[in-house]
């Protein structure tokens, strides 16, 4: 034999399959490579946090130390990352995805505008809690050193943060919506910012203010 048959249709013509033998089965190879690779970046992600939080803000993390703690080659770690600084760089994206998340749930849980902004200022400003600030601000001063980006702050004011905001300040009446809740953010952000450097958590006096403060960017229609 030269070949094999090939499937019969009901007509008893023959059809050709949708995708040869060799491309699935490299698909399938593909596939199962990436969920390998995907679990050995977030052992990556959770060990450095591990590391940088034990290091608090008197010394950096060796990539020894946080492939260490993964369990992991050094191999393992540069295929991945092309430096210690871009791990940090991509701890940072991580914890603000997580924040926001986190900070969209707890707005879920409002079903008017203003109580939506004031759970948006306390998800935001968790971050200075007693549980999270050292965390943060270990992976903050980290990241101060690695020309990664700019960081000055926790995750960017002006990305999905913000974005959250969009939707109470337009059903409040904003004319300009993202630029509200832009500046909305940038100021709080900014706050939480001296929260943590100062090692002071907000009081409930504190959100009440920067959350009245968030109601006052509301540009008129």
């Amino acid at each position: 034999m030269t070949g094999y048959l090939l499937p019969m249709d009901m007509s008893g013509s023959t059809t050709e399959p949708t995708q040869d033998l060799a491309t699935r089965i490299a698909a399938r190879a593909l596939a199962d490579r990436g969920a390998v690779y995907a679990s050995e970046v977030r052992r990556l992600l959770d060990a450095a946090l591990v590391v940088i939080r034990s290091l608090g803000t008197n010394s950096r993390p060796r990539v020894a130390d946080i492939v260490a703690q993964a369990g992991l080659s050094n191999d393992v770690f540069y295929r991945h990352f092309k430096s210690k600084d871009a791990l940090v760089s991509a701890i940072l994206e991580d914890g603000s995805e997580r924040l926001t998340t986190y900070v969209a749930h707890q707005m879920d849980k409002e079903n008017t505008p203003e109580g939506k902004i004031r759970r948006w200022v306390e998800g935001v400003l968790s971050q200075a809690d007693e549980d999270s600030a050292a965390t943060t601000r270990a992976v903050l001063w980290n990241a101060g050193g690695t020309g990664v980006g700019a960081v000055s702050g926790p995750p960017s004011a002006s990305g999905p943060l913000a974005t959250l905001l969009r939707g109470p300040l337009a059903e409040l009446g904003s004319a300009a919506p993202e630029f509200d809740a832009t500046l909305a953010a940038h100021a709080t952000v900014g706050k939480l910012s001296d929260y943590l450097w100062q090692r002071i958590q907000p009081t409930d006096s504190d959100i009440d203010r920067i959350t009245e403060f968030c109601l006052r960017t509301i540009t008129p229609a």
